[in-house]
C-alpha cells in the first residue's frame, strides 16, 4: 500500500474483502514525527534539551540577578523580569516536548492520535502560545517606552510603578486570553493545538477548520506582524532623532538612553531574524504551498525559541551595570584575599573597599 493516498481511512473500506486476514502498511512521516519517535530528527531530539536548558538557566539567572542588583530604573527592571518569565515558559515547553519524546521512544505510532488529542498536548501548546505572545507584546511595550524617552525627552509623562504594573498585568492577561480562546468552541477551532506532534499551531493545512485557520492567521500575521512593524518604526525614529539632536544637545544627556536603545536594537534584530521565517512559513501555508514537516520542526524547536535563549545575554550580561557589578565583586574579593595574605592597615583597606560601593 506504499505511495497510495487514502484520505479518511476507515475499517469499512475493507469489509468487502472477505478473504483478507491481515495487512501491513508503512505510514509516511510528516517530517515532525516518525513511525518510531515524536521528533523525527535525531539532531533536534538532542537539541531540544540543550535549548530548553539554556533558556531556563539564562532567564532564571537574569531574574535572580536583577533581584539582587539595585537599579535606578526599577520599572525597567520589572519589565525585564516579566519578559524573562515569559521566555522561561518556552524552555518549560521544550522540556515537556523532550520528555514526551523519550516516553514514546520507539513506539510513537501507537500513541500518536491519543497524544495529539490529550490534555497534556493542549496544555503545553497553550504554554508555548502564552510565552510567544507575551514576549512579543512585552518587547513592543518596552520599545515604545524607550521611544517616548528618546524621541520626546522633555515630555512630562513617565510611567510610574502603578502604570507599569498595570501594563504588565494587562499584557499577561491578554496573552492568556489569546492562548485559551481556542478551548471555548471546539466546533470552530477543532483540535487547535493538536494538529502536529509538537502541539504548536503554526502550519495551516487543508483539513484545518476555517475558524482555526483565521484565528492563527490573525495572531501570527495580524498581531505579531503589527508589533514587529511598530518596533521597526520606533527604532528607526529613535536613531533618527538621536542623530538629529546630537549636534545641538549635550551628548551626555542622551548617553544613558541611547545605550539602552542600542542594546534593545540587537534584541529586536534577533527577533526579526526569528519572526521573518515564521511570517513566511505562515503565508506559504495559507497559499497551500507544500512545506516539509522538517522545516516546521526546525522553526518550532530552533528558530522560535532561540530568541528566548539570546535575550538574557543581550539585555543583562552585556549591560554596563552588570559588568560594573561583576568588577566590583571581583575587586572586593581580591582585596579580601590580599588582606588575608598581607597584614596591612585595616582602616585603609576598609576605605578602599567602601569606595566602589558609593559609585552609582
Amino acid at each position: 500500500m506504499e505511495d497510495i493516498e487514502i484520505p479518511n481511512i476507515s475499517i469499512r473500506m475493507f469489509r468487502s474483502l472477505s478473504n483478507l486476514t491481515h495487512m501491513s502498511c508503512k505510514p509516511n512521516t510528516d517530517g515532525i514525527s516518525s513511525f518510531e519517535n515524536l521528533l523525527a530528527n535525531i539532531i533536534l531530539r538532542v537539541f531540544v534539551w540543550v535549548v530548553a536548558f539554556v533558556i531556563c538557566f539564562g532567564n532564571v539567572f537574569v531574574i535572580c540577578l536583577r533581584s539582587c542588583i539595585v537599579s535606578e530604573n526599577r520599572h525597567h527592571t520589572m519589565a525585564i523580569q516579566s519578559l524573562c518569565c515569559a521566555d522561561s515558559l518556552m524552555g518549560v515547553y521544550l522540556f515537556f516536548i523532550g520528555a514526551f519524546d523519550i516516553k514514546y521512544c520507539g513506539e510513537y505510532n501507537r500513541h500518536a492520535q491519543i497524544w495529539m488529542e490529550s490534555l497534556e498536548c493542549q496544555l503545553i501548546g497553550t504554554l508555548a502560545m502564552l510565552s510567544t505572545e507575551v514576549s512579543v507584546m512585552l518587547l513592543t511595550y518596552m520599545t515604545l517606552e524607550k521611544y517616548l524617552c528618546i524621541v520626546f525627552p522633555f515630555h512630562n509623562y513617565r510611567a510610574g510603578r502603578k502604570q507599569t504594573l498595570f501594563s504588565l498585568i494587562f499584557i499577561w492577561f491578554l496573552g492568556f486570553m489569546i492562548a485559551v480562546i481556542p478551548f471555548w468552541d471546539k466546533k470552530t477551532f477543532g483540535n487547535y493545538y493538536g494538529r502536529n506532534g509538537v502541539c504548536f499551531p503554526l502550519h495551516s493545512d487543508v483539513m484545518e477548520k476555517p475558524g482555526a485557520r483565521s484565528y492563527s492567521t490573525g495572531i501570527f500575521l495580524g498581531l505579531n506582524l503589527f508589533a514587529f512593524i511598530m518596533i521597526v518604526f520606533s527604532y528607526t525614529s529613535m536613531f533618527y532623532s538621536v542623530r538629529k539632536t546630537a549636534k545641538s544637545a549635550r551628548q551626555s544627556i542622551l548617553d544613558r538612553e541611547v545605550a539602552i536603545a542600542k542594546r534593545f536594537f540587537f534584541i529586536v534584530f534577533t527577533d526579526a531574524m526569528c519572526w521573518i521565517p515564521i511570517f513566511l512559513l505562515k503565508v506559504l501555508s495559507l497559499l497551500q504551498v507544500e512545506i516539509k514537516g522538517t522545516i516546521i520542526l526546525w522553526v518550532v524547536i530552533f528558530i522560535l525559541p532561540i530568541n528566548s535563549a539570546l535575550n538574557p545575554i543581550l539585555y543583562t550580561i552585556t549591560t554596563s551595570s552588570f559588568q560594573e557589578h561583576i568588577k566590583l565583586c571581583l575587586q572586593m574579593k581580591w582585596q579580601r584575599a590580599s588582606l588575608k595574605e598581607t597584614p596591612r592597615n585595616i582602616s585603609t583597606i576598609y576605605t578602599q573597599e567602601a569606595l566602589p560601593s558609593t559609585n552609582p
